[in-house]
């Protein structure tokens, strides 16, 4: 199995942030997932990596030209795609990945896991979508996704068909038994 993992280009200013991603690689490296993540060395990103390597996972990392002429690629990655930007790089993950993992991060993330989300609500995959939620940081959103389901803007069951946890072995079990609803026009 392989989950593209979306996350910070920052490490944020909580330990916690750190210490929870090299947990949650390390915990899915040792269970046979393989990583797809955005190719970058800094930030949450990197150490999401550098855990799956550590722990002999296998890590594909896909970056746009541009930042891999920035010198911002990961260099010990499995394998490394370089593609022209980044609509290349969110549809070549997205066909690589089995599942779609949101880490804290910032516009990026959530862009990356929203569009990954919205192709699921639409039928153009039937892959899971999950908000890692590491110390509560998506808890806001997660509450403005239930007012936009409880305003008649998003149909419960794509509300619903969203992973929430902060805990690994809930997160892999959940995506592994995950049944995608009906999309949202048929």
């Amino acid at each position: 199995m392989k989950i593209a993992i979306f996350c910070g280009s920052s490490s944020g200013n909580d330990l916690t942030f750190v210490k929870a991603t090299k947990a949650l690689g390390s915990y899915l490296a040792n269970n046979g997932v393989d990583l797809i993540y955005g190719g970058g060395k800094v930030g949450l990103m990197g150490t999401i990596a550098d855990s799956f390597l550590a722990s002999g996972g296998k890590v594909y990392g896909v970056i746009p030209e541009y930042l891999k002429e920035r010198e911002i690629a990961h260099q010990g990655l499995t394998e490394l795609k370089v593609v022209a930007d980044m609509h290349e790089r969110k549809a070549t993950m997205a066909q690589m990945a089995d599942a779609f993992v949101a880490l804290p991060g910032g516009a990026g993330t959530l862009e990356e896991i929203f569009e990954a989300w919205t192709w699921a609500q639409l039928g153009h995959h039937i892959k899971p979508c999950a908000f890692y939620n590491t110390n509560g940081f998506y808890n806001p959103l997660i509450e403005m996704i239930k007012k936009m389901s409880d305003a008649g803007f998003l149909k419960p069951q794509h509300c619903d068909m969203l992973i929430k946890t902060d805990n690994s072995a809930e997160l892999l079990s959940l995506i592994k038994s995950y049944k995608a609803p009906d999309r949202k026009w048929k």
